[in-house]
This record gives C-alpha cells, sequence and structure tokens, in this order.
C-alpha cells in the first residue's frame, strides 16, 4: 500500500497515468460535455502552471480567481495549487445587475487577500478597472485564455502538508467575509472524512455530479479536490442550468450514471415545484446512492416530498445524507446516513435550551434533522456562549454554541490577528452555530447571532421562516425573520420580511394577515411587523444565503421596502458604474498603475 500524498498537488501527480477516469465538463443543456482524463488533468494544469510562474509568481503568492467556465476554473485552480501559488476563488457577476455592489466585494477580497494577479475572462477583465485601481498589491488583471498559449516549463515546487493550499473566503452571510486559510493538511484530512469515511466513495464504483458553484466549498472541496484523494470521476454542470431548470439536474444523474451528488435544502424544494413529468422520461435515479443535504436549514418535509415525488423514478429515501459543514472545518464536520429526525418540545427549546424528547402526535413540537456523528479525529463539542475557554461542556439535550477541534479545523484567518483569537475559544473554533448532541449526532438550531429574543425565551428564525414561506403567495426560500430595535419597546421587535410577486396591496395584506397567524399558532411569536417586497430584493450572499443581518440594517435604515430588486436596478447607476470601472481599465492599460511605480 503506498503512503498517502503529502499535498493536493501530490494527489493530482499520482493520477497522472489514469486515462479511464477524470471530470467531465457539461457545456450546454443540451449536455454537450467534454471529458478530461485525470491524466489529461496533469498534464493541462501542468502547463499552466509554468505559465503561471511566467507572470512571475511564485510560492505563497495569492492569485484572485474569477472565472465562471467550471474548465478554466478547475484547471487553473489546481495549477496554482501545484505550483505552490494561493489561488483565492471569487464568485463571478451574474449580470450587470447591482455592479456596484459586486464590485466593491471583489475589491475587497482582494485588497485583504493582497493578491498581485487576478485571472479572469477577457469580458470580466473590462469591468474590473476600477477593482485594479483600488488595490495597492495587485499588479495585474490576465485574461486566462491568454496563459494557454505559454510555453514557459513548469518548475515544480516542494509543497508540504503545512504549506497554505488555498483561501476560502466565507460567504458573509453574518459580517463582511473572511479569508480562511486552509493548508495542504486541513484539505488532505477532511477528504479523508468525506470520500472515505463519508461517502465510503470507491474509484470505477462511484461518480458524483454536480451543479454546485465551484467557488465556494461544498462544490470546490467536496466535488473538485476531495475526489483526487482517490480518483473519483466528477461531471460538473452550470448552476445556471439548475436554477433555470431544476430538472437537469436529475437528467444528469440519470444520463452520467451518478452516484453521489449534494445541494442546500431550496435545490431539493426546486427540484420538486418545477419539474415536470415530461421532463422525466427516460430518467433513471436508480443509482443515485447518496444525496447530500447542507449548507443550510435542512426539512425533514422537504427530502421526504423530493423522495416520494421521484420514487417512481428510482430515487430511494436512505440515500439522503444530511451535513454539517462550514468553511472554517475546511468543508464537512459531521455526515449522517440516512434521514433520522428528532422531535423536541418546542416551549423548552426556545425558552429552556432543552431539546426535550416528544412524541409524533404533540402539538407543542419541533422536528430538527440530525447531522450525524463527528468524523474519526475530530471533535464538536457544546459549550455556553459566555464560556471562553471551553472548560465546560454541556450535557446532550443542552442548546449551546457549537465548537470544533482537529485537524480539518483552520488556524485562523488570513493576514487578520484580531478576528483569529475572536474565533476560538480554549483551543475549540467557535462555530456561531446554535445545537445540541443527542447521543453524540449533532442537531443544529440556528445562528447564535441571529437568534430573536422575545420576553426572556430564545426564537429561531428559521422556525419562523419555515411557516411563513407555507402560505400561498410567498416565495419559498425568500423569507427572512429578525429581531430589530426599538427604542420606543422595551422589547425587541419581531419582524418578517417576504418576498412575493403578487402586486395587489389587498392581497399583500391577506397574506401578511394569514403569516401572523400561522407563526402566532405554530411558534407562539406574535410578528411585529410583516413586510413584503417583490422578487429579488432580499439581500443574499454569492452563494445564496439570505443575509438576516443586512436585512435588519436596511430594514432599520427604512431602504428594504423601497430596494429595487436586482432585477431592476437603476440603469444610469449601472451606466455610470460600468463606465467608470472600463475608464480606470483604459487608463491601467495606457499609464500602468502609478501608485506602484
Amino acid at each position: 500500500m503506498s503512503a498517502p500524498p503529502q499535498s493536493l498537488a501530490d494527489a493530482v501527480e499520482r493520477l497522472a497515468s489514469v486515462h479511464d477516469r477524470g471530470y467531465r465538463f457539461v457545456l450546454d443543456d443540451k449536455f454537450g460535455d467534454r471529458f478530461m482524463s485525470f491524466s489529461e488533468l496533469e498534464r493541462t494544469t501542468g502547463r499552466l502552471a509554468g505559465a503561471l510562474q511566467e507572470l512571475g509568481l511564485v510560492k505563497g503568492d495569492r492569485a484572485a480567481l474569477i472565472l465562471p467556465d467550471n474548465d478554466a476554473f478547475v484547471t487553473t485552480f489546481i495549477a496554482a495549487l501545484r505550483a505552490g501559488i494561493v489561488p483565492v476563488p471569487i464568485y463571478p457577476p451574474t449580470g450587470l445587475g447591482q455592479l456596484a455592489g459586486y464590485l466593491d466585494n471583489t475589491r475587497h477580497i482582494i485588497d485583504r487577500s493582497g493578491s498581485r494577479v487576478v485571472i479572469t475572462t477577457t469580458v470580466i477583465k473590462q469591468l474590473l478597472g476600477s477593482v485594479q485601481a483600488a488595490c495597492p498589491a495587485l499588479e495585474r488583471v490576465v485574461a486566462q485564455p491568454s496563459l494557454a498559449d505559454s510555453t514557459a516549463p513548469f518548475r515544480p515546487e516542494r509543497i508540504g502538508h503545512d504549506d497554505t493550499a488555498f483561501l476560502q473566503f466565507t460567504s458573509g452571510s453574518t459580517s463582511r467575509p473572511k479569508g480562511v486559510v486552509l493548508t495542504h493538511a486541513n484539505l488532505l484530512a477532511n477528504a479523508h472524512n468525506i470520500i472515505d469515511l463519508g461517502l465510503g466513495a470507491t474509484p470505477g464504483n462511484d461518480a458524483g455530479v454536480t451543479w454546485l458553484p465551484l467557488f465556494h466549498d461544498m462544490g470546490l472541496i467536496g466535488f473538485v479536490l476531495a475526489p483526487l484523494l482517490d480518483g473519483i470521476s466528477v461531471t460538473f454542470m452550470s448552476p445556471l442550468m439548475f436554477l433555470k431548470r431544476p430538472a437537469t439536474w436529475l437528467q444528469g444523474m440519470s444520463r452520467y450514471k451518478g452516484t453521489i451528488s449534494f445541494g442546500p435544502n431550496f435545490a431539493y424544494a426546486l427540484a420538486v415545484k418545477r419539474t415536470k413529468e415530461r421532463e422525466l422520461e427516460g430518467v433513471d435515479l436508480s443509482a443515485w446512492r447518496v444525496a447530500g443535504c447542507g449548507a443550510e436549514p435542512i426539512r425533514a418535509e422537504t427530502l421526504e416530498s423530493f423522495a416520494s415525488t421521484f420514487a417512481s423514478r428510482g430515487f430511494r429515501k436512505d440515500a439522503f445524507l444530511p451535513a454539517y459543514g462550514m468553511a472554517e472545518s475546511t468543508l464537512a464536520i459531521s455526515f449522517d446516513r440516512g434521514l433520522h429526525t428528532d422531535r423536541v418540545r418546542a416551549s423548552a427549546l426556545w425558552a429552556e435550551g432543552r431539546a426535550e424528547p416528544v412524541g409524533n402526535d404533540e402539538d407543542d413540537s419541533l422536528r430538527l434533522v440530525g447531522c450525524g456523528k463527528s468524523f474519526e479525529g475530530h471533535e464538536v463539542g457544546v459549550f455556553a456562549l459566555d464560556d471562553d475557554k471551553s472548560e465546560r461542556r454541556l450535557p446532550d439535550r443542552s442548546v449551546g454554541e457549537l465548537r470544533l477541534r482537529g485537524p480539518s479545523v483552520t488556524s485562523g484567518y488570513f493576514d487578520d490577528a484580531e478576528r483569529t483569537a475572536e474565533a476560538f475559544a480554549g483551543g475549540w473554533l467557535r462555530t456561531g452555530d446554535l445545537g445540541y448532541l443527542a447521543d453524540g449526532a449533532v442537531f443544529i438550531c440556528g445562528r447564535s447571532k441571529e437568534v430573536v429574543i422575545v420576553n426572556g425565551r430564545n426564537f429561531y428564525p428559521q422556525d419562523i421562516e419555515w411557516e411563513a414561506s407555507q402560505i400561498d403567495g410567498v416565495r419559498k426560500g425568500n423569507v427572512v425573520c429578525f429581531g430589530s430595535g426599538d427604542t420606543s419597546s422595551d422589547r425587541e421587535q419581531v419582524v418578517l420580511a417576504y418576498e412575493t410577486a403578487i402586486e395587489d396591496p389587498e392581497q399583500r395584506k391577506r397574506i401578511g394577515n394569514d403569516i401572523r397567524s400561522r407563526v402566532q399558532d405554530a411558534v407562539g411569536v406574535a410578528l411585529d411587523d410583516v413586510v413584503a417586497v417583490d422578487p429579488g430584493v432580499l439581500p443574499k450572499t454569492s452563494s445564496g444565503k439570505l443575509q438576516r443581518t443586512k436585512a435588519r440594517e436596511l430594514y432599520e435604515s427604512g431602504e428594504l421596502v423601497d430596494r429595487r430588486s436586482a432585477r431592476e436596478v437603476d440603469r444610469l447607476d449601472q451606466v455610470k458604474t460600468l463606465a467608470r470601472s472600463q475608464l480606470d481599465y483604459l487608463k491601467l492599460s495606457l499609464f500602468g498603475n502609478r501608485k506602484k511605480q
């Protein structure tokens, strides 16, 4: 038995003789595709690694990647790893709507990471003039196709366990994105957890199919990097394919005989809601043995609906694998094979932080999905929020902050000692997630920063949002609940905002009343304000997570109701931002970046 790889670069090089397995890139919604064997991947990334070195990049330098095409992203990312260059993935613009906000976030990540180079497309390059002008360390923006023209030889670097592999910027759902430092040791440990311990995946027998965006951890680590450990084949589809027509996910699983795929809760709901029977002709899901779900609150009802809807196509309920993960733990924290739920007394959970089991016929109850136990060599502990040294673990079924330690856990945030210190308590990583353990299994209740407190009782916004989303006229997955300070009141106000395509004021009033009644009956919370907004208005992260903190800020400033949808941006503002970026791009092209002279 050969020794385990010392780095992901080592893992790629070990696959150089594998011709029958590799990565397949779906090019369009007609399923035109291109197969790249692991042997070809090794050769291609070696050439690109030489091209990156020719740009003057050396081991340890950061290079930001803004590449919407999966094949360009995967090969450039792996090339950087092999050269010891630290890639920094950044999500590409999805259009010109909200361009100013996109450029601001991109500027923040490039500046914080100290990236010397941005690798992107020819079109996106022209949008980044204002970003380059504002980032002192950024020397050049390079169109990725030009790298293929380089004939520079690749000079292999010695890459070890403790070398930084890449920076994964957090999604920014509760704060400004932070650069999580992930070493090759972190990635190898987590890849082993995912592929060997969690999925039990084997080359030749298993194949992944994914539409997840690759600039975030579930898509990138789960389907690009972890499979390199054992050479598991993966098919990559575009996220836009799935969002435009969710049936393509199921069609892709059938066409490519996929055995493993993951998606957030909303993806399973969307597949049920928007897949038409005629789109399922010839679809066979019987090979799908692992249907992972994570990245957002998991609802048993959603997964059960998916299983029953597609059972006739061969899908099995026992394929579900609820997962808990976060960027600061590389990706995976725990997996649970099968859909296991815990029904607890709602009033005890909210008022006392105690997960008291109750029967199925109990009205005062909540059903939570288990996410399994921590992996071998890793620990999940539950502690009181004010236990700054993690000295006293809370007993089973006591709600507290989930904290982690183990070889997958990051050493901290890039060039940010203050936030790194805040992230740890007595050697344990603070997740900010509230939850409990029951016989070692992890159950998630919500984010500590987002808990709504009413008369001394803690309510989790996800529970309130779920109930509101069941009302006709409310766009599922587009509801936020948050507490709002009000100087005229002695308690926190409970606000719920929801998106709806219904424009009639009277109908919106009716929906609001229905939401109030359902939330009051199901959760026991009286909503102080219910706000209807147009589709696309509620703020989300680049990975599609709702930003409750941002929504609260917009509400308190009076901007939420008047906020324009991303689909209806002010054309003049859009043109001004675009013109400014392209003018800066032209100046840089003609005169260079004078700040560096």
